[in-house]
């Protein structure tokens, strides 16, 4: 059984698989006598949507053409929905006024735990992106669906979102 993990994270140890009651197979450490579950990150994505017209943000990072949404790392300790309202901010310098969650989805390129939320901000013209943003653009729904990076996790949670709202 794969867990992405292979050594002990306080040790070093190669890990060994091990039945733990009401908990299936697990990665073991033998040297430590401890069990090891699976360590992964957390990321939070956001549907950035106007309150006022209802248009959705997308954005271009890191010298790429594609559009995707605005995300970030949860840090330690922090609640996911603090770390929406935390990254919205500091990427776009807007406020979020509510947080709803949408879905997540694991994503094994990164051996992460994505958690997508909307993100709803009350004025939209109030935004100063960041270094971290190389451009952006406000789109309707519609829009937005013919515009996000096709087959990305992006994409994914846009179109559920769209899909239900």
């Amino acid at each position: 059984m794969d867990f992405g993990q292979i050594y002990c994270q306080k040790c070093g140890t190669k890990l060994t698989s091990r039945r733990l009651e009401n908990e299936g197979i697990i990665p073991y450490c033998e040297k430590c006598g401890e069990f090891r579950f699976p360590m992964y990150n957390v990321a939070v994505s956001m549907i950035v949507i106007d309150e006022k017209t209802s248009q959705i943000l997308l954005i271009r990072q890191y010298g790429k053409p594609q559009y995707i949404l605005v995300a970030g790392y949860v840090t330690r300790g922090e609640r996911a929905e603090d770390a929406v309202i935390r990254e919205v901010k500091e990427e776009t310098g807007l406020t979020v006024s509510r947080v709803s969650f949408n879905r997540t989805k694991f994503f094994e390129k990164s051996n992460t735990l994505m958690l997508n939320f909307a993100a709803y901000v009350r004025d939209m013209s109030k935004i100063q992106p960041n270094h971290e943003i190389d451009s952006y653009s406000w789109f309707t729904p519609q829009d937005a669906r013919s515009h996000i990076y096709p087959g990305s996790l992006a994409e994914e949670f846009l179109r559920s979102f769209l899909n239900e709202f």
